[in-house]
């Protein structure tokens, strides 16, 4: 029988972490709005008896068990991906019912339900942005990717290019440590690697490599930096309007404002402004929103006059101030039906990257 220790060893970053939490974070977001979907069109059906209800947030828990007993039982690196998938779709169906667990009613349409759940989700997308980045190279943590890149060789399924990064990485410990234990175990492995009879799939070519050359080849003809250009500043330039056009009614709240009376008689009746305070706070959503607005109508002109550099900078500061900060509120007040709005903010986002990465950062 093992022996306990109380000793815990620092912790080791697990290779391809930022792969999993993606797969994470996309089945999350899916199973949350695919989750409001089904009940808006469906009429918020209850699955059980005459006594019984069987909330979906049961299932989001047997999923997340499932997720956890997996890495537990099972070795094989396919499980991580498995695990990804299931923990993201059990913690959507779990957290989706927030608004019955914070509420002495039981209100699934609690109105801050919808900003909890994407904030949640804000900071699991902090979290992936913080595990990309590339930890420190040391012997350990590079015999730990090293370890975990031998069950290839258990699986019959490592091909050329992944032996030869294995042999980089051994080559690089015996050049650099000065640990023993960890020269013996890198030699020894390597002595595997370069004189052993391992097994290396010949390269294949998959359905997958086909369809990612003719995009990359279908990317280089058809966007261009003035095509992409254009297209980036018109969404911006749109995309600010629509979020200005939220805020000038305030300004016109003298001038019989019939959108913004509606606006408010419309919350009002929902219960989303019941009191003084919820009114303060919806100004201060219409006051970002305007503001963020125009600064996106300001990086679109930059673009569209050839400064691209200041514009897409701009751009990038506003859309994350949106994403983060104006969506909160949004959530808020508008709850899931601003899932479209983040979601053209979110790709438009990813463009201005896309954008920035290909045609302005140095080669």
């Amino acid at each position: 029988m093992a022996r306990f220790t109380t000793r815990l060893p620092a912790a080791v970053r697990r290779p391809r972490a930022e792969y999993y939490l993606l797969i994470t974070l996309l089945s999350f977001a899916a199973s949350v709005s695919l989750t409001r979907l089904f009940l808006e069109i469906t009429g918020y059906p209850q699955l059980g008896g005459k006594d019984l209800h069987i909330a979906h947030l049961l299932w989001g828990g047997l999923f997340l068990f499932i997720a956890t007993l997996l890495p537990l039982i099972l070795a094989n690196r396919w499980v991580y991906i498995l695990t990804a998938f299931l923990s993201g779709i059990g913690v959507g169906l779990f957290i989706d019912e927030v608004g019955k667990f914070i509420t002495q009613n039981n209100d699934y349409f609690y109105p801050a339900s919808a900003p909890i759940i994407y904030a949640f989700f804000l900071l699991t997308v902090l979290l992936y942005v913080r595990v990309r980045r590339q930890p420190a190279s040391n012997p350990r943590q590079q015999l730990y990717e090293i370890l975990e890149g031998l069950e290839e060789v258990l699986d019959h399924d490592l091909d050329q290019e992944e032996k030869n990064e294995l042999a980089k990485k051994l080559q690089q410990i015996n050049q650099n440590n000065t640990d023993q234990d960890f020269t013996t175990l890198a030699t020894a492995l390597l002595n595997v690697f370069e004189n052993g009879q391992i097994k290396v799939l010949p390269e294949k070519k998959t359905a997958l490599d086909d369809w990612i050359r003719k995009l990359r080849k279908l990317e280089n003809k058809y966007i261009h930096k003035s095509t992409l250009r254009a297209v980036i500043a018109g969404s911006l330039l749109a995309l600010g309007i629509h979020s200005l056009s939220q805020f000038i009614p305030l300004l016109a709240i003298g001038i019989n404002s019939q959108p913004l009376q509606k606006m408010m008689v419309n919350l009002f009746q929902s219960g989303l402004l019941t009191t003084s305070g919820k009114l303060h706070w919806f100004s201060a959503w219409l006051a970002l929103e305007g503001a963020v607005g125009l600064l996106l109508i300001i990086s679109a002109i930059f673009l569209i006059f050839g400064a691209d550099h200041r514009g897409v900078n701009l751009s990038y500061i506003s859309l994350l101030i949106s994403l983060t900060v104006v969506d909160i509120f949004l959530f808020y007040f508008d709850q899931f039906s601003s899932i479209l709005i983040s979601s053209i903010q979110f790709i438009l986002l990813l463009g201005v990257i896309y954008y920035r990465k290909r045609f302005l950062s140095p080669s």
